[in-house]
């Protein structure tokens, strides 16, 4: 009988402790706000970084935090073209001895002309 004394209490969603006598973490308010107007608050610890941008609750856009400074740009890789990747692999005097590098040059001047 001392088994089935728990039936239907749904323990594993509700927790029988209460809040009383705990301490929470501090926390502060963060604002943000979007390109179309909408101003929201977040709360973090204090203790966490905060982030420069964060999704807009309303529309979804990216929001900007109020009074802070703008996310850091990001450092893009030029993009390798094949030559590059060809030069990584052989020396100059190895694709001439082919016969590639003449008409690699060849080419690559007449497409920055275009």
């Amino acid at each position: 009988m001392s088994e089935r004394a728990l039936r239907g209490t749904r323990l594993v969603v509700t927790s029988y402790e209460t809040d009383r006598g705990i301490d929470l973490a501090p926390r502060q308010a963060v604002e943000y706000a979007c390109q179309n107007g909408h101003r929201f608050e977040m709360p973090f610890s204090v203790e966490a970084e905060i982030p420069p941008e964060w999704e807009c609750k309303v529309c979804g856009a990216q929001a900007l935090l109020v009074d802070g400074d703008g996310p850091e740009e990001k450092k893009g890789k030029p993009a390798r073209t094949h030559w590059d990747m060809l030069m990584e692999r052989r020396t100059r005097e190895e694709l001439e001895e082919v016969g590639i590098y003449r008409k690699t040059v060849y080419l690559s001047i007449i497409y920055k002309l275009l």
